[in-house]
């Protein structure tokens, strides 16, 4: 569980932050919150405590065999959830959100969502910072990490964001030199702290940052922000384990003892360059790989019996076990193979949907505190934007039966809107845009069939009573 850090709302004063406040924070988020998030980023990254390992018998074998689960799990929790990027919608018919979705663009903000997605899968939440580019206007947002970017909130029951602290280690590799500096947004400023280094205890003036808010947008992967795989670390290292012994069980009996029974391999004597025979002896073995011995006598080596039936069982208990606890299904197992209908594919991503669910509300609370800030920031710039009527879409990265899809669509045609049908096709990113240039080709269409046959007035010909009538009333 995430521990946050308070500070007491009366006390705090957004204008008298002091370096030791600052200090003190730091270090207890780098103790107390820290830890876990490293030891979470290290197994993603294939350091497991396997590494560690010591034999007490300097000359058994030792091998560290890493199975990497964690990525693994993280990986296929990260694409489900996040590899088709975000669309928005807008509620208000009047309003017009291209100045957002343009500004999306511009600040490559489907990149951000991923490394947003990765890290809340990894290490349980991840923050976003939202800043205005050096020298302009256009904003743009930036995945910071987790393990130095924390929010403080005051003690009341309602937990409101005081302020959010970024530190970090800046280096200059032409002379070897790096200080420590740390980066305090408020609601309306931006302070930088030099901590530790040539210019320590320096506080550059205070930079207003216009947002309204902390632009600092945590994001939790669920409600006590636990990783995809942080519980099952011990599963994995329990793999790791059996797979390493496993390997050490094959080298020792590749370095069995030969023992001979009713013979002797050589004399014990040394040659004038110091080689015993025995070792001459055994170097024959090995070249030529068999062994004359005389009438009586045998040979045989002192090996363990290895049972490999139990150990692969055991082993895919445990790999069984790991990915069923994280919810994550293991998309190399043969369950997954061959052609499997939508609903059958439902059923076997079912556990992986309802945590991907707790993603999207988690992730959908950070996404309208940046739509807030964008929406802050372009109406600065007489660009009006509503945030409340902006609604944002996710999609899910599975593959598609198009057929089965076209047939439900060409099923409910008349029962549902145009504009709905189409958005359940995973190959058009603009359904508005899609149905306009639907409407325009069939416009010309119809211009192009009314230029081939001619226009002609849709009325039925005279018959001969209507003429007869028609030359009576003249």
């Amino acid at each position: 569980m995430l521990y946050k850090l308070t500070y007491p709302a009366t006390k705090y004063d957004k204008n008298n932050i002091d370096k030791t406040l600052l200090l003190n924070l730091i270090r207890k988020h780098y103790s107390r919150v820290a830890p876990q998030m490293r030891k979470n980023r290290r197994y993603y990254d294939g350091k497991h405590d396997i590494i560690r390992r010591r034999k007490t018998d300097p000359h058994a074998p030792n091998n560290k065999t890493i199975c990497n689960h964690a990525k693994d799990i993280a990986d296929t929790a990260t694409g489900y959830f996040m590899s088709s990027a975000l669309t928005f919608r807008c509620s208000d018919e009047s309003m017009d959100i291209d100045a957002l979705t343009d500004a999306f663009d511009r600040a490559n903000i489907d990149e951000v969502d991923h490394d947003n997605a990765l890290d809340i899968s990894r290490i349980g939440c991840a923050f976003e910072y939202v800043y205005a580019k050096e020298g302009t206007n256009e904003l743009t947002s930036k995945n910071l990490s987790p393990l130095s970017t924390f929010i403080v909130y005051d003690d009341s029951i309602e937990e409101n964001e005081l302020f959010a602290v970024y530190y970090d280690k800046v280096k200059d590799d032409s002379n070897n030199k790096y200080s420590y500096v740390a980066y305090v947004l408020t609601e309306s400023d931006v302070i930088r702290y030099v901590l530790f280094g040539d210019e320590r205890d320096k506080i550059e003036p205070k930079k207003p940052h216009f947002m309204d808010e902390i632009p600092i947008i945590m994001y939790q992967n669920n409600k006590d922000c636990i990783g995809d795989y942080e519980q099952q670390i011990s599963l994995i290292d329990a793999y790791n384990t059996l797979m390493s012994d496993r390997v050490n069980d094959k080298e020792q009996f590749l370095n069995s003892l030969l023992v001979l029974y009713g013979a002797r391999l050589a004399d014990d004597t040394v040659d004038e360059e110091g080689i015993s025979e025995v070792s001459k002896a055994l170097k024959v073995l090995k070249d030529n790989g068999f062994l004359e011995l005389p009438e009586g006598a045998r040979a045989e080596y002192i090996a363990r019996t290895l049972d490999e039936g139990s150990v692969e069982v055991l082993r895919k208990a445990i790999k069984e076990d790991i990915y069923t606890f994280s919810h994550v299904p293991n998309m190399s197992d043969e369950k997954f193979a061959g052609n499997t209908s939508g609903v059958a594919m439902g059923y076997k991503l079912l556990a992986l949907e309802g945590i991907t669910s707790t993603k999207e509300r988690y992730y959908t609370k950070g996404l309208k505190k940046r739509i807030r800030l964008y929406c802050n920031y372009l109406n600065l710039l007489n660009i009006s934007a509503n945030p409340s009527a902006i609604i944002p879409t996710f999609k899910r990265n599975l593959p598609k039966n198009i057929l089965e899809l076209s047939q439900i669509i060409s099923n409910l045609k008349g029962f549902v809107s145009r504009n709905t049908l189409i958005q359940q096709l995973p190959f058009v990113e603009d359904p508005e845009g899609e149905l306009k240039i639907v409407d325009e080709e069939n416009q010309k269409s119809i211009e192009n069939q009314q230029k081939m046959f001619g226009s002609f007035d849709n009325t039925p010909p005279l018959t001969e009573e209507k003429g007869e009538e028609q030359s009576e009333n003249e």
